[in-house]
This record gives C-alpha cells, structure tokens and sequence, in this order.
C-alpha cells in the first residue's frame, strides 16, 4: 500500500523560480565544426570573387551605351562576379537551414550553440554584403 506521507516534490514551494541552467550547455562540436565549415567557404570566395569583380568593374568602367559590345562584355564579366558569389550565398542558405533543423530536432538551441551561429552568420553576412555591393555598383553602372 502506497504511504500517504508527503512526498518530497510537495514540499517544493511552486512559487519560487526555476533555475536556467541551459547556460551550462556546452557547445556542441558538430555544430561548432559545421559552423566553422561554413564560414570557410564564404572566406575560400573572397579572392575568386575578386579576381572576377575587378575585370567587371574594368569593363563597366569602359563600357560604351546599352547594348553595345563593350556593355554586353562588362554583363559577361559582371556574371562571372555573381557567379564566384555563388558559395557564399549559398553558405547563409546551409546556415539558416542547420540552424532551422537544430531547432525542430532539440525543440530549443542552447545559449552556446546559438552564439556560434550568430557569430557565424556575422561572418558571413559581412562577406556577402562586401560582394553584393560591388556587384551592386558594377551593376548600377551598366545601368542595371
């Protein structure tokens, strides 16, 4: 037969505030290692961007009316830009999905984990903008 004697959980006064401990959460090494992953591929475009952005700045610099050669030889050069774009766009793209699955997979993210991804995002979100602007200008250039 069960006792009737208080149980230890009653004496818990439901009033009083329940620790946050999630601060105590580590931050988990895969996701920290898919971070880093991920701030690595937009840092590897920075200087395939370049290499193709400065030609397109050239070109547009140079380029005669609309629809001329000169200016359908700056589009040609401004699409190999936005193409090199491409892995750094695409990382911001990885980031928001493995931030999304993590989560739907723990229901929360912890303190830790959700610092590593903003300062992740930060990182990559200071490389796209450094190359959406020049893309932009090249582009505003070619009267675009």
């Amino acid at each position: 037969m069960p006792s009737l004697a208080p149980r230890p959980a009653e004496s818990i006064d439901p009033r009083l505030p329940v620790p946050d401990r999630s601060g105590e959460i580590p931050l988990d090494a895969t996701l920290a290692a898919g971070l880093q992953a991920l701030v690595a591929q937009a840092r590897a475009t920075e200087t395939p961007f370049e290499a193709a952005i400065a030609p397109a700045e050239q070109a547009a610099a140079a380029a005669g009316a609309r629809d001329s050669e000169s200016w359908i030889t700056a589009q040609q050069a401004l699409s190999g830009a936005i193409a090199a774009r491409y892995p750094t766009t695409r990382a911001l793209g990885d980031l928001d999905a493995l931030s999304a699955a993590r989560l739907k997979e723990r229901g929360f993210i912890a303190p830790r984990d959700l610092a590593a991804i903003r300062e992740a995002a930060e990182a990559i979100a200071a490389i796209d903008s450094r190359q959406a602007a020049r893309v932009d200008a090249v582009q505003a250039r070619l009267g675009g």
